[in-house]
């Protein structure tokens, strides 16, 4: 008898369908297919209801860092829920976990970023983020320096506001409210998409910078700008490696205008690439806040925090001030996600899973390289545990192909029957495995999705699509 003769998969998922409202939930189609009834992990790999078994390439969604399934984790969990399942963080109380986990966390970080703010996950770290920005600008006397500035096609969470600084046009649908009179957005550093004909990567990069330069005095000049939004690696708007030079260019653009630099690490903080944090090690940036999630427990609990500076800290801490931050979460530094981080950072360490990164990493990038053969791959991009692959219907204009074939995921249906999960992205098929990854899953990976993209090849020039 298999373990999964337990469950009743079309129960499930008519229940599912029924009740369970999904984030990103396409309404028409799961009314018709519903959803893939995941019932167990382990490793790199989960399973459905029926016992179908997928090597998990999103590893969740970017978070599954150290595999699925750990006994080490689920222990210091329940150690923790029994020890002490719950505590105030509110004013003066606090918990061991959280008290040790922000010195780990000042550890870790860029040498200035010394304070950790604690929430519920990646969205509401850069909605609290966006919330200290303005708090700090008013406890400085800068009352007028309100407006956000970041990017188009990026993505920074689903709060009112995180949604807001994000970018991406497919997460802004008319019918949903966004905040548009002080947050704006960039161009976005995609220099195989967005660069015009005959630019090279330093002239692209001087346009970005110079736009960004436009758009502080169109704003008013520095005094009403607060803050700027940036991911390192741009992961859900499809995995965009700004060109050698951008970041730092945009960060010396802020700090010659008293402009705060948000760092959104939630993707590629705690290991992505090969790094506790990216910003410095990668990049050569020292933000003045870092907001991370995902990695941060490896999906084991929900849990985000936002890191910021020394600087920022003594404005907000001004003696004698009477100043109370007003902010917070029932569920903020909750000791059992805190007790999870820790002992998530201890496995890492222990495994050396930021050098198994750096070392498998450059292979995956290679092999995947190798799919840019194939008559539909437009570019393969990415960087060490980070990866997209973009599907034109002509490789020499990078024209794309109509929206409503859904290349993306009509590729990652094959890998899905192929056994392998890759997140489809309309024209787009991302990738974030768990940083166990080995080369041998890298091989299984590519050939699986060469496969799958062959396959599609196949049903598109049956049906005159291509």
């Amino acid at each position: 008898m298999s373990e999964f003769d337990q469950y009743d998969t079309k129960a499930i998922i008519e229940k599912d369908k029924a009740h369970h409202l999904h984030p990103w939930q396409i309404f028409d189609v799961f009314r018709d297919e519903g959803a893939l009834a995941i019932a167990k992990g382990e490793g790199c790999y989960i399973y459905d209801t029926d016992g179908g078994k997928y090597f998990d390439a999103v590893g969740g969604l970017w978070c599954n860092n150290i595999g699925l399934g750990r006994r080490e984790m689920a222990e210091a969990i329940a150690e923790q829920a029994y020890k002490m399942s719950y505590a105030s963080p509110f004013v003066d109380l606090t918990n061991v976990p959280a008290a040790e986990l922000a010195e780990k966390l000042a550890q870790l970080a860029p040498k200035t970023l010394n304070h950790v703010f604690f929430t519920c996950g990646g969205s509401t770290a850069v909605d609290t983020a966006f919330r200290m920005i303005h708090y700090y600008q008013n406890c400085r006397g800068k009352h007028e320096k309100k407006h956000i500035i970041s990017r188009k096609n990026s993505y920074h969470g689903t709060t009112f506001a995180s949604m807001s600084i994000g970018g991406k046009p497919g997460d802004h649908p008319p019918e949903f409210d966004f905040i548009s009179d002080i947050i704006h957005h960039l161009s976005y550093p995609n220099y195989y998409r967005c660069a015009a004909v005959g630019m090279s990567e330093g002239e692209f990069v001087d346009s970005l910078v110079q736009e960004f330069e436009d758009k502080i005095l169109d704003l008013g000049g520095a005094d009403k700008v607060a803050a700027f939004f940036a991911e390192p690696i741009m992961g859900a708007g499809g995995v965009i490696v700004a060109p050698d030079g951008y970041l730092k260019r945009m960060y010396d653009v802020c700090k010659k205008n008293d402009i705060l630099y948000v760092s959104d690490e939630v993707v590629t903080a705690f290991g992505r690439l090969g790094h506790w944090f990216a910003s410095e090690d990668e990049f050569g940036i020292m933000p003045d806040m870092i907001t991370s999630a995902k990695g941060l427990t490896s999906g084991y609990q929900p849990l985000g925090a936002l890191l910021f500076s020394d600087d920022i800290w003594d404005v907000l801490n001004e003696r004698d001030s009477g100043r109370c931050f007003a902010h917070g979460f029932t569920y903020s530094g909750h000791p059992v996600a805190c007790a999870a981080a820790l002992k998530n950072i201890e496995i890492m360490e222990k495994e050396k899973l930021l050098e198994n990164v750096k070392e498998v990493g450059p292979y995956f990038e290679q092999q995947l390289k190798t799919l840019e053969d194939l008559p539909i791959v437009g570019q393969v991009r990415g960087r060490k545990f980070m990866a997209c692959v973009e599907y034109v219907a002509d490789k020499t204009s990078k024209e794309l192909f109509p929206e409503e074939l859904d290349i993306g995921k009509r590729i990652s249906n094959h890998a899905d029957k192929l056994g392998l999960i890759c997140r489809a992205i309309v024209h787009l098929n991302v990738m974030s495995p768990p940083l166990i990854m080995t080369r041998d899953d890298v091989d299984f990976i590519v050939s699986t999705l060469r496969k799958s993209i062959e396959l599609t090849i196949v049903e598109l020039k049956s049906e005159g699509s291509f």
